[in-house]
């Protein structure tokens, strides 16, 4: 089965909307995938959505491949963006301000609701919500410089659609954004583990990349070999170490070290410099492991740790990157256009 980071998906009542990753970010889509789990429950939007001649094939089959609708493809890519984005120095990929992608998301899914309504109905965010993490703590206004006169238009657009949903707090508030002030985003690549000290060797040593499965979305640097481990023997203990280089923004994520699939210790990271790091001591049985066990048969796993997580591959994560490269500026939304535009006044 492909990996969901190769196919953005919209989630609708009793069935999901995919589309094919490369074919969204080159522009060229043509048709969507339609998947059904609940007939009853998908009739009355997929019929909106197609007619009722091609929704009461697509039920009776249980899927279909239709004609794209932009508005179901703009969405499937804002929500792509927010969860798969590969940001990091070492790519040339600059990362995009949550902010932005929730207040673009907000419009695109007012747009979907106005395109079929039902089909989003249990969905992760409605409008609203969306609207209000955007400018939440004055983010919003904070990181829209760049793209003042598009944040504004859309916006107005949220203003509108609140109105028509006698959501009249929210019409106001999207009513007096005002134009802010530019400003830019810097982030840089963190260097690794620091020298050990005096009278202290290293047992073994390695590094790893992240897989984006397993971490939070826009937390850290998307490319390969940022994870630097060592385990240390000291005189009061045995310790590992864990450096995640190239952090973004804060958040609970942990390090695990394991031998032939076993976990044998687990390192807390707490964000630093432009890095996240920790240390853990190893217990008896973990510091005799390490002092036997060739560095190569010990291997280190930030974030989620289940193996129930479908993870990304070296080769995932490098056609991805490679997808977003050559990416049409004209193409770009809203938030891909203030991440450029920030990375062109840093230089």
């Amino acid at each position: 089965m492909t990996h969901p980071v190769h196919t953005p998906v919209v989630a609708a009542d009793g069935g999901l909307v995919r589309f094919a990753l490369a074919d969204l970010l080159a522009g060229r889509t043509t048709t969507m995938r339609v998947e059904l789990s609940d007939a009853g429950a998908a009739e009355p939007w997929l019929t909106r959505l197609v007619g009722a001649e091609a929704s009461l094939a697509a039920l009776d089959q249980g899927h279909a491949d239709l004609p794209v609708r932009p508005e179901l493809g703009r969405l499937a890519l804002l929500l792509w963006l927010r969860r798969w984005w590969p940001a990091g120095p070492s790519l040339g990929v600059p990362s995009l301000d949550p902010a932005l992608l929730d207040l673009e998301t907000a419009v695109a899914t007012a747009d979907v609701e106005a395109l079929a309504e039902g089909l989003l109905d249990g969905f992760e965010a409605s409008p609203a919500e969306l609207f209000d993490a955007a400018v939440a703590d004055g983010a919003l206004l904070a990181a829209a410089g760049p793209v003042a006169d598009d944040v504004q238009q859309l916006c107005a657009r949220l203003a509108a659609w609140f109105d028509d949903q006698d959501d009249v707090v929210r019409a106001e508030a999207a009513a007096r954004v005002e134009t802010p002030a530019p400003s830019q985003t810097a982030y840089a690549l963190a260097a690794g583990l620091d020298p050990v000290a005096l009278g202290e060797g290293v047992l073994a040593s390695g590094r790893a990349s992240v897989d984006w499965a397993r971490v939070p979305p826009g937390i850290l640097d998307a490319g390969e070999d940022t994870v630097s481990w060592r385990i240390v023997a000291a005189a009061a203990a045995t310790r590992l170490e864990v450096v995640v280089a190239g952090a973004f923004a804060d958040a609970t994520i942990t390090a695990f070290a394991s031998h032939e699939g076993e976990p044998f210790a687990e390192v807390p990271l707490e964000l630093g410099a432009g890095r996240f790091s920790g240390t853990a001591d190893l217990d008896d049985a973990a510091a005799r492991l390490a002092a036997r066990v060739p560095p190569g048969q010990i291997a280190v796993v930030v974030g989620v740790a289940d193996e129930s997580v479908a993870g990304t591959t070296a080769e995932d994560r490098a056609e991805v990157v490679a997808l977003v490269r050559v990416r049409p500026p004209e193409l770009r939304t809203l938030a891909e256009r203030a991440a450029a535009a920030s990375a062109d006044e840093e230089f």
